[in-house]
């Protein structure tokens, strides 16, 4: 691994595309090589054992990209496999996991609600961070069926997903919670929608800041920030069909970079 190399994110789909903007705003002449597994999501409705198979293909790829840091972009990939991939690999990896640290500490009146996948509500690693952290607290779960397809379409506004959204924040309301937890890498694509519902006074707050931060810190410990000055490029990857995630991406990130990428026929069946 050098410095000059660059950072390899995936996620199910497009959602990771929110991390990676906050890594691009943190690390601006860092290259980027982003992998979207877009037949397959979501992954939150996958065993663990088929995210894990997922994500050590993903990892293979990315490694023989040269990454020298890997950003697994995604909450349900960060419960189901981000353990066995440190075990398996030695390249560094950062996680995502819901902002219940976070909103333990914003929240007022002690009740916090978290929209997420069922995966990721159900997994061992999310019951540890609300025990950890919101010891005491009002914690209402919320999954989400539906949103993460939402966001794959790029309909990230309109009245399907405006429904959507007003049931998954209902109970939510009904609870009384002053800070909305965003615990899957898509939702922050629908952050607009979700401040414009919830009551005045809630904070809606997601992972994408401190994720960032974490990959900075990683980096320095290793001494592998990139030295160089210019503006860092992006790379596009998909399992999906580049005519459909394409226009996607494009809508979600601004740009292409060099284009919206096919990967290899294994990865696609």
């Amino acid at each position: 691994m050098a410095a000059q190399d660059p950072i390899g994110l995936f996620d199910s789909g497009v959602g990771g595309l929110s991390i990676m903007k906050e890594i691009r705003r943190l690390l601006p002449h860092e290259d980027l090589i982003y992998v979207g597994d877009s037949k397959f999501c979501p992954y939150g409705e996958k065993t663990s054992t088929a995210i894990q198979e997922r994500c050590r293909m993903i990892t293979k790829f990315l490694l023989a990209k040269s990454v020298k840091l890997i950003v697994v972009a995604c909450n349900s990939a960060s419960v189901a496999a981000l353990e066995q991939l440190r075990a398996e690999f030695s390249v560094p990896f950062v996680g995502v996991e819901p902002a219940v640290k976070q909103a333990a500490s914003f929240t007022k009146k002690k009740r916090i609600g978290v929209l997420a996948t069922g995966l990721t509500l159900s997994g061992a690693r999310f019951t540890s961070l609300v025990e950890k952290f919101a010891g005491g607290l009002t914690v209402v779960n919320q999954a989400c069926l539906g949103l993460v397809e939402q966001v794959e379409r790029g309909a990230i506004n309109g009245p399907e997903t405006e429904a959507m959204l007003r049931r998954y924040l209902q109970p939510l309301e009904e609870k009384g919670v002053d800070v909305v937890v965003l615990g899957c890498t898509h939702y922050p694509f629908l952050r607009p929608l979700v401040e414009k519902m919830v009551q005045p006074g809630v904070q809606v707050i997601d992972t994408g800041a401190p994720v960032a931060r974490q990959t900075q810190r990683v980096l320095t410990q290793a001494t592998l920030i990139n030295p160089k000055t210019q503006a860092g490029k992006e790379w596009f990857y998909t399992s999906g069909d580049p005519s459909v995630v394409g226009p996607v991406i494009e809508k979600l990130w601004g740009s292409h970079g060099e284009g919206v990428q096919q990967l290899p026929a294994a990865f696609l069946t």
